[in-house]
């Protein structure tokens, strides 16, 4: 009787939308991402990109409201985003010699992840950004918005 609440259990939550979305092989789509990153690779602890690889520690889920403000969607239900901690130094060059954030560090990665799509914001800040449609409009540590499909 154990064995088989153990498996239900593993079942339930195996249903529940959770971190994992973004893992995975992704397919440069928007003009920002074949310009600067190109393709990229997301694991539990990593972010690949043009033959770079750095730490990144998930930080929290982003709420509805917080994907809509900051994400091209008219249903923040329909998928799942994350926010996302890193270190990736200014003075680092990606695809035809761009930088993600200028001279700055790049410190924040939101995720949106719907059907096969994946959108991306990186930010150069210490403090963890605001997702409302007033402060991304005039967030000048808002580094550029990617677009993506899975490979």
């Amino acid at each position: 009787m154990k064995l088989r609440a153990i498996f239900a259990l593993f079942l339930v939550l195996g249903a529940l939308p959770g971190g994992a979305q973004e893992r995975g092989n992704w397919r440069a789509v928007s003009k920002t991402a074949k310009s600067i990153t190109g393709d990229l690779i997301i694991t539990d602890e990593r972010l690949s990109m043009n033959f770079l690889t750095f730490p990144i520690a998930e930080i929290r889920l982003l709420k509805p409201d917080e994907v809509l403000a900051a994400f091209d969607t008219s249903d923040a239900n329909a998928g799942v985003g994350h926010l996302y901690r890193l270190s990736i130094p200014g003075d680092k060059r990606f695809l035809h010699k761009n930088s993600l954030c200028g001279t700055e560090e790049t410190q924040w990665m939101a995720t949106y992840v719907s059907g096969k799509g994946l959108g991306i914001i990186f930010f150069a800040n210490a403090f963890p950004p605001v997702f409302t449609t007033e402060s991304l409009q005039n967030n000048v540590n808002l580094c550029g918005t990617f677009s993506y499909t899975k490979r």
